[in-house]
């Protein structure tokens, strides 16, 4: 498509304008807005930072509002990616720099070498030969992989990734010997290229608040005392140990559990804001443990107890399990009793303005949800604010945010989110062809 201007000397000029949009990441909302667009007939480009598709979501166990696994409705998604002629996706990316106006974004990228083409089979012969481990971040650190490595068994796109730096490369070669199908290549450079595109969708999703920033917690210190996010990864059935929640210190199953709110949050030497959904996460994981062990006891410590809008119902409901009991209260600090390793959290009752202490055998922190965009932000055209999520108001025309690159939310609503991005992006383009 063509848009016709006449420039300061009155000559006509001509200047394309591109009917494509690019999509910054590759979580929940980044697909949801890609497939939206695609199937609206529009080319799309995904950039994703990590190896695979699916962002946090693909570390949950269940979320909201239905509590079903993510593994059906990410794998709906991924088979619209691959039927959609229309869509085609970078991992291991990154958006440099942004530059230019509504239907003529010209956008810089980097990307990282996989090591493994599209040959790939995941046929899981490299990772019988690989000789090095490495920590597993997909789990959080909770076991290892190898050197080269599928993030889980539904991973996307289905072929192998290899860490260099943990691997030794051409000096070990273990992995291109028993490759029958040539699919591993030690000498891919990482390389840069431009994209031309009509509008762009921030899709960066988040990352955990860093727990160990948290003197008072015992995150470091005490194996027991894991984050929200290792919570999922403990309950999934693709998990470090297949679903079975236990102490990760011993291996034995958890009679009581711990879940501290706010654990960083509403706190200006950490996060000063709220991240409004760890309360029904909270909520959420106290049914794993009860599901997993009828006997076991859940205590959650909360500062205002936020289960917003349609979710009230789900706060009511794990409330009234008489093995579930919630506290308005900061916990203050949490110790390790030196003769059974078990965990004492000590905290203030503000209701009964007594301290209070119990002792658990797992401690889970509600850390917050952090933007990913505090890590690099792009060069250009994007404004953030000084917690590092986008002000769509204040970025150029023609770049519009979805899901938690706006501020933290729910799966629901970010991918409602991304819809509406996804006829933002689309009605940019038609208003730069019409001027």
């Amino acid at each position: 498509m063509r848009e016709r201007r006449i420039d300061m000397t009155g000559v006509e000029t001509r200047s394309s304008i591109h009917r494509s949009i690019l999509v910054v990441g590759g979580g929940i909302a980044g697909i949801s807005a890609a497939v939206e667009a695609a199937e609206a007939g529009f080319d799309v480009v995904i950039i994703e930072r990590e190896a695979y598709l699916g962002g946090r979501v693909a570390q949950l166990n269940k979320y909201f509002p239905k509590l079903c696994p993510p593994t059906c409705g990410l794998e709906i998604n991924f088979q619209r990616i691959k039927k959609n002629p229309h869509i085609r996706f970078y991992t291991m990316a990154e958006v440099e720099k942004i530059s230019g106006q509504p239907g003529n974004f010209d956008v810089a990228i980097k990307q990282r070498p996989r090591y493994v083409n599209d040959r790939c089979t995941a046929c899981n012969a490299c990772v019988a030969v690989c000789p090095v481990d490495r920590s597993d971040s997909f789990n959080f650190g909770m076991g290892t992989t190898k050197a080269i490595y599928l993030s889980h068994e539904m991973a996307f796109p289905m072929k192998y990734v290899i860490d260099d730096s943990a691997c030794e490369l051409n000096a070990c070669a273990k992995c291109v010997e028993v490759c029958e199908y040539n699919a591993i290549d030690l000498d891919m450079k990482p390389k840069s290229f431009n994209l031309r595109v009509g509008s762009v969708i921030l899709a960066t999703g988040w990352k955990p608040y860093d727990a160990r920033r948290i003197d008072n917690l015992g995150f470091g210190r005490y194996a027991d005392v894991i984050t929200n996010m290792m919570m999922e990864r403990l309950a999934a059935p693709n998990g470090p140990t297949k679903g079975k929640i236990v102490r990760p210190s011993d291996g034995k199953p958890v009679n009581s559990v711990a879940f501290v709110q706010c654990a960083g949050q509403r706190d200006e030497t950490h996060l000063g804001y709220c991240s409004a959904i760890c309360c029904l996460g909270s909520l959420k994981q106290a049914t794993y443990v009860r599901e997993q062990n009828p006997d076991a006891k859940a205590h959650i410590f909360y500062i205002d107890l936020r289960t917003p809008g349609t979710y009230e119902y789900f706060s009511k409901k794990v409330q009234s399990d008489k093995n579930v009991s919630v506290m308005k209260g900061k916990v203050a600090k949490v110790i390790e009793d030196p003769t059974d390793k078990e965990l004492i959290v000590e905290a203030e009752d503000i209701l009964s303005a007594q301290k209070f202490r119990v002792k658990v055998d797992l401690v889970v922190l509600a850390t917050g949800m952090v933007a990913s965009l505090e890590e690099s932000k792009p060069e250009g055209q994007v404004a953030i604010d000084k917690d590092h999520f986008v002000l769509h108001d204040e970025s150029a025309p023609g770049i519009y945010v979805a899901g938690c690159a706006r501020g933290p939310v729910d799966v629901a609503t970010a991918v409602q989110d991304a819809t509406a991005a996804a006829l933002k992006a689309i009605q940019a383009i038609h208003g730069a062809a019409a001027r």
